[in-house]
């Protein structure tokens, strides 16, 4: 995780700090790394991968004044770029809003509902759960395609959508995109097989290795695992 940020990087060490006796501080810490010029700056670009001005048919959002209480409850999906030195690729991602695990996902040459439909099938077969589920995304050409909301249908998930081109409507989906981009995918590959393996290996981190300061420094498998349980057992909250 070479560019994890100060907080949670002082989180992983503080009981390396304490059994060493090397007394510091969250804020000399960030005094520190700072002084040695090692603060991770963020990377500001955009592309955009939505096309919403289509005929097929939008369905309403959902999650207006609504907080997922559970994993397994609201998916988010969304879709970005990434390049290597062969071509322009793009990653479809699937996420589980209560817990933050990356459920499903695709590297792919173009922007095809099928390659959407990958990532959403994989999150499908990661579930642990049968309970009510919703899936909310941007109004993009692809997630409104009739094989997508087949899929969706065949599932017992319920469509919800942006009410229109606003990335604030599915911040969660683009948060986590940010993430892998910003913190994983960092070095361009040679082509789309190493970009798969890399993307692989990323999200194998971020879901099991990773500290979220939303789930209080857990990591998403850890929250998503417990509150699976939960549920199951009949208790409504974990967090």
């Amino acid at each position: 995780m070479p560019r994890l940020g100060t907080r949670k990087l002082y989180y992983l060490l503080k009981n390396d700090f304490d059994s060493l006796q090397i007394k510091i501080g969250r804020d000399r810490l960030f005094d520190y790394l700072r002084s040695e010029n090692l603060l991770i700056k963020p990377k500001k670009n955009y592309t955009k991968t939505t096309h919403s001005k289509h005929w097929l048919h939008k369905h309403p959002n959902l999650l207006q004044g609504f907080t997922p209480e559970r994993a397994e409850q609201v998916f988010v999906s969304d879709i970005t770029y990434v390049k290597s030195r062969e071509r322009t690729h793009y990653l479809s991602l699937v996420t589980d809003a209560f817990s933050r695990k990356i459920m499903g996902y695709q590297v792919s040459d173009n922007l095809n509902t099928e390659n959407m439909l990958s990532a959403l099938k994989m999150a499908v077969r990661n579930r642990k759960t049968q309970l009510p589920l919703i899936h909310h995304s941007d109004r993009g050409l692809q997630y409104c395609a009739a094989s997508y909301q087949d899929q969706l249908d065949a599932n017992s998930i319920t469509p919800s959508m942006t009410d229109g081109y606003d990335c604030y409507q599915n911040a969660l989906a683009e948060r986590i995109n940010g993430i892998l981009k910003q913190e994983f995918l960092i070095e361009i590959c040679n082509n789309k097989k190493e970009l798969e393996k890399l993307v692989e290996q990323s999200v194998h981190i971020y879901n099991e290795m990773r500290p979220h300061l939303s789930l209080k420094m857990k990591t998403p498998n850890l929250v998503h695992e417990k509150t699976v349980e939960a549920s199951l057992n009949g208790f409504n909250k974990y967090l």
